[in-house]
């Protein structure tokens, strides 16, 4: 017997008894005594309330009034819930253990039925990301970022952080206050407000070694934050105007950079209007829309562009085309 299936009908033993030893319970599954116990810690994690009698004769009892409530999922529900964890496969996403055991707790929740439907999903399914070769339902080995999870433990609490990462060799601390934790191509970003230099920042998790509460007594009020960065953004004058087409709305929603939007121009939402600042000074950020625009595709047109990017894109456009 699987663990996952035998914690399960331990569960549902202990939900039909008042009391229980733990002698009951290696009689009754055939188990050891020290699996006995981690099966019970284990079932106690998951949030059945038991309650340890001391003594000769003692054992547990399940709480008055506390035993768990069945679950049960529609068919549809266990679908789309496998199909969110297929989808969402090599996405470097935090929690990484915690997903994996969570998918092997609800498999053993459902029918053999149940189960031969999540199988052949799976074979047929491939989304972005997953190995063709490998396409196995648990298959989440991919580890996100090893500060991603302590990361977002702080910010459950609170937005304020102070960041240090490396950069160009260099180590680097900047306090800044969380505007918003992204996730595109595989990559978390943190877009956030620098204190010390009153502008926006943003900062790869990928570079990211140490992440802590920023001191209570240098913050700011939020007011003055949200002020401070539209007076930022109204400093800035819009130097890139694009129309967007069908094709190149579908790549924008891909991929953009992280301060671009979109507004769409008619109520079908196949065309739309990119207006934007870009700093022509920054190597990094020329580098970066040189490289957007090419990926954008044919489906665009220019109305307005810097010289520096348009001499890029056509520099980059000849070693293809000499």
């Amino acid at each position: 017997m699987k663990k996952v299936e035998r914690i399960n009908i331990i569960t549902r033993y202990i939900n039909n008894r008042a009391h229980f030893t733990i002698s009951e319970i290696m009689r009754e599954f055939n188990i050891s005594r020290s699996t006995a116990i981690r099966d019970i810690r284990e079932i106690e994690a998951m949030g059945m309330p038991l309650v340890a009698e001391v003594g000769r004769d003692g054992g547990y009892f399940v709480m008055n009034n506390s035993l768990l409530p069945t679950v049960r999922f529609t068919d549809n529900e266990i679908k789309a819930l496998f199909i969110a964890f297929m989808a969402t496969r090599n996405q470097q996403l935090p929690y990484l253990k915690s997903r994996q055991s969570l998918a092997e707790k609800l498999l053993g929740l459902i029918s053999e039925n149940q189960q031969d439907d999540l199988v052949h999903l799976n074979q047929i399914l491939l989304f972005e990301g997953t190995n063709p070769h490998n396409p196995d339902l648990l298959d989440l080995s991919d580890l996100p970022h090893p500060t991603l999870e302590k990361l977002i433990q702080i910010l459950l609490i609170e937005r304020y952080l102070l960041v240090t990462v490396q950069e160009e060799k260099k180590t680097k601390s900047y306090p800044i206050v969380l505007v918003h934790l992204h996730h595109q191509k595989g990559h978390w970003i943190i877009e956030g407000f620098d204190l010390e230099e009153e502008k926006r920042r943003i900062v790869s998790v990928d570079n990211l070694i140490h992440v802590e509460s920023y001191p209570t007594k240098k913050r700011r009020s939020t007011k003055k934050i949200v002020e401070q960065l539209k007076r930022n953004t109204q400093e800035e004058v819009i130097n890139l105007v694009l129309e967007l087409g069908p094709k190149a709305i579908a790549q924008f929603k891909k991929y953009h950079p992280l301060k671009f939007s979109i507004a769409y121009t008619n109520p079908y939402q196949t065309t739309a209007l990119l207006k934007a600042f870009m700093n022509v000074h920054n190597s990094e950020e020329l580098t970066e829309i040189t490289n957007w625009l090419l990926f954008l595709g044919e489906d665009i047109k220019v109305k307005e562009i810097p010289e520096e990017v348009l001499n890029a894109v056509q520099e980059r456009l000849s070693l293809f085309c000499p």
